[in-house]
């Protein structure tokens, strides 16, 4: 049998490149979707057949972008980045740029723009108080413009964030909510059938599942 007939059509399906722990983002999904197929899978054809696409993972980015690249799946994530509800979370949005700081690595390409490290200067509290960095915790996104899968969920909302990096798109129009930290960054972007978000909405509480609630019904 080819891998296209055992591929479930209609499927969410969360893509695996062997970087991070995916069953969290399993289970919120599964929570959310009731009888809708939720798979992880790491094969082009299941990506292919798939209604919709999460892109997560946690890492360094120049070890995502080799596994990707290692287990053929660049090509599937790039078609499904163009042509289907596409969810992006944490590095799984940060790859979707063209660049990043960390490891001078390209990105897949799809959003115009760059990822930085915080500036360690200006990781000041508001008393003045150093700021550590991977910023790791609650913190509130500010919504920049309403989307689908802003409903529900109260402008300022806290989620939940562990991440080093951030994204500084070249088209303000992609930014869809920010996120104070020592500096005002990017927390949330959309371009078409794509948004793309650096906390976790799988460990953000009634919020984060409120998100992915929305992604399922998206229709983009």
């Amino acid at each position: 049998m080819r891998a296209e007939d055992r591929a479930p059509r209609g499927a969410i399906v969360v893509v695996d490149y062997g970087m991070g722990n995916l069953r969290s983002v399993w289970q919120a999904l599964v929570r959310v979707a009731p009888g809708r197929e939720v798979v992880v899978s790491a094969d082009p054809a299941v990506l292919a057949a798939a209604e919709r696409v999460v892109f997560p993972g946690q890492g360094a980015m120049p070890d995502c972008m080799r596994e990707i690249d290692a287990r053929g799946l660049r090509v599937a994530v790039l078609d499904a980045a163009r042509n289907k509800p596409f969810l992006g979370i944490c590095i799984g949005q940060q790859m979707l740029f063209q660049h990043s700081e960390e490891g001078d690595v390209a990105g897949l390409g799809i959003v115009a723009g760059r990822v930085c490290r915080f500036p360690a200067e200006r990781m000041l509290d508001g008393d003045g108080s150093r700021l550590k960095v991977p910023h790791m915790g609650w913190n509130e996104v500010r919504q920049a413009r309403e989307h689908s899968l802003w409903k529900g969920i109260a402008d300022g909302s806290r989620f939940y964030f562990v991440h080093s990096y951030f994204v500084v798109p070249s088209d303000p129009d992609c930014v869809f909510g920010t996120t104070d930290y020592g500096v005002l960054f990017t927390s949330a972007v959309a371009q078409d059938n794509i948004f793309a978000i650096q906390c976790h909405p799988e460990k953000s509480a009634t919020a984060g599942l409120a998100m992915l609630a929305n992604f399922v019904a998206w229709k983009p």
